[in-house]
């Protein structure tokens, strides 16, 4: 039986190997260690709006280690055109249509910044990531995923704090991790069960 892993590197046409490099090193850091970077490509996908940071970097890697809410109040957003709210299939606006922007920002970025090596705020704010879990309720196809992966493709080409390389590694975890989805939601509708989800696995700060 083919498992979850193989299904999401078959219909992603990325390798599991490819997939997980962003486990080679460490990203958060090699992004200068503080949040602004996941910040800034959670706003892109979500709003296309510019964002501007309030702190030097310095001081954002003194925050990032005493006071956590600061993730909420360090940046300034400056209004754009929402991407993913204005969406013009009506379907995908859908699937977002029951979260509140800000919500979906914020959850995105603290998972991001927690795969990518950073602090657990994901999982100290809202427990295991457990994204097969969390995605059941909608309906996570094919389709969906692409889309999915346009906007993600999208917001990755406008953020400009994050370098080549680390695009690369991302966007090669954010395809096969859409496709895991996809796989793990077909499964769970045919049967209830746990699944073991590397894609949500912490890596350890450094």
């Amino acid at each position: 039986m083919q498992s979850l892993q193989d299904k999401a590197s078959e219909w992603s046409g990325v390798a599991a190997a490819d997939a997980f490099a962003i486990d080679d090193g460490n990203i958060f850091e090699s992004l200068g260690g503080t949040p602004q970077p996941f910040v800034d490509l959670s706003t892109n996908f979500y709003t296309r709006s510019a964002i501007a940071p309030l702190f030097l970097d310095q001081r954002l890697s003194a925050l990032i280690r005493t006071d956590l809410d600061f993730l909420l109040t360090s940046t300034r957003l400056i209004p754009g055109s929402n991407r993913v709210y204005e969406d013009e299939e009506e379907w995908f606006r859908e699937i977002f249509s029951g979260s509140k922007k800000e919500d979906a920002i914020q959850n995105q970025y603290e998972f991001l910044i927690q795969r990518m090596g950073g602090p657990p705020l994901f999982s100290e704010r809202r427990g295991h990531p457990a994204l097969i879990g969390r995605h059941r309720p909608f309906l996570v196809t094919h389709r969906a995923a692409e889309r999915w992966l346009h906007h993600m493709q999208q917001a990755l080409d406008t953020t400009e704090s994050i370098d080549a390389d680390s695009k690369v590694k991302m966007m090669n975890f954010f395809r096969h991790t859409a496709y895991f989805l996809v796989a793990g939601n077909e499964m769970t509708r045919k049967q209830s069960q746990s699944v073991a989800c590397k894609h949500a696995t912490s890596k350890p700060a450094e």
